[in-house]
């Protein structure tokens, strides 16, 4: 993405680099959610290794050539670039371990749109890492430590590598962490479409964004005749705390997590698709093609027969794509601003 385009953090994130106010060291450097964009290629970053846990944000990075590199490494690199998520605990942990990968003498620079709590944000690693500097350009704000030798507050550092650490939610019945969607409840759309689910839904079943598991674990409770599910997640962070959530029905049912972009398509033949389709990207205007591209995948993915359960905002436009892949569509219920449909596959299989 061009910072024409929405990315003005990205492009300022490098700029202290590019006017020689910082220099890029020899022996390489991490960037923690990482995203591509022109300013990572606009000249060269001798040994730039990203690190992305959203699967459509890594075939990005992966499509331009770059080097993605896993979340459990440890080895230390003289440089650690971070584009903070909004999720405070989330970014606070973020810079905890971004500090804990800086080799000695090494720095962390970090880049926050001014609309989006940049000032907080200078102030939490500060708290961390002592000094900042900073500057100022295309409404954000981007700024660096001075060389390290670890943190300058090592107890509130050791705290805050832990903020975003999994934890029970909904009175223990599921675990969950800072960051990943409705981390702390469950989603009201979600509750509505499992409280819609018929009993008697049965086969192989897929669970489109299935974030951390809430939807597959309500289908698995309420419709025995469900065999098997394989659960689709574009956030790895989410997907790992699906394997937990849905671990004890391991022993009754074939369970299978893909971390995956849903909207490239997915393989398999399913007899029910459970969806709760995201309809932002990683901005806050409305996408609905994101949703409308799920809806034809599960489409694609069902056997002829096939049902779609699906919860949207009722504002969402998804009717004509659902009358254009369904021989069958009805809107069960509407309630609290969502709508849920229940969509059957015709016989003879035909998709648009």
């Amino acid at each position: 993405m061009r910072a024409e385009d929405g990315d003005d953090a990205l492009e300022t994130l490098f700029l202290p680099f590019i006017d020689g106010t910082l220099a890029w060291p020899s022996d390489g450097a991490l960037f923690l959610r990482a995203r591509d964009g022109w300013p990572l290629h606009q000249r060269a970053w001798p040994g730039l290794r990203c690190e992305q846990s959203f699967r459509p944000a890594a075939d990005a990075l992966e499509r331009s050539g770059l080097s993605l590199a896993e979340e459990d490494e440890t080895s230390r690199v003289p440089l650690v670039l971070v584009l903070p998520p909004r999720q405070r605990d989330e970014s606070r942990a973020l810079f905890a371990r971004a500090i804990a990968r800086c080799a000695p003498s090494g720095r962390v620079v970090a880049c926050v749109p001014n609309n989006e709590g940049a000032k907080s944000a200078e102030a939490d690693l500060a708290r961390i890492a002592g000094p900042v500097g900073n500057l100022s350009k295309n409404k954000c704000r981007v700024f660096w430590t001075a060389p390290l030798e670890g943190p300058a507050d090592a107890d509130l550092a050791a705290q805050w590598a832990q903020a975003d650490a999994p934890r029970p939610i909904a009175d223990g019945r599921f675990v969950s962490r800072p960051g990943v969607f409705a981390w702390d409840r469950i989603d009201a759309a979600s509750r509505l479409l499992a409280d819609h689910l018929p009993h008697d839904l049965e086969g192989h079943a897929a669970d489109l964004g299935a974030g951390y598991g809430y939807l597959s674990t309500e289908l698995l409770a309420r419709c025995p005749g469900i065999r098997a599910v394989d659960l689709y997640e574009a956030e790895r962070r989410a997907l790992d705390l699906a394997r937990v959530n849905l671990a004890p029905f391991a022993e009754r049912v074939a369970l299978q997590f893909h971390w995956h972009d849903v909207t490239r398509g997915i393989d398999g033949r399913f007899d029910v698709i459970v969806c709760n389709p995201p309809f932002h990207a990683q901005g806050r205007g409305d996408r609905p093609d994101i949703g409308r591209r799920f809806i034809a995948v599960a489409a694609q993915a069902l056997k002829p027969g096939g049902r779609l359960w699906l919860v949207a905002n009722r504002h969402l436009p998804y009717e004509a794509e659902l009358d254009a892949h369904f021989g069958n569509v009805r809107t069960v219920a509407q309630e609290g601003g969502f709508k849920i449909v229940d969509a059957m596959k015709s016989r003879e299989g035909r998709t648009a």
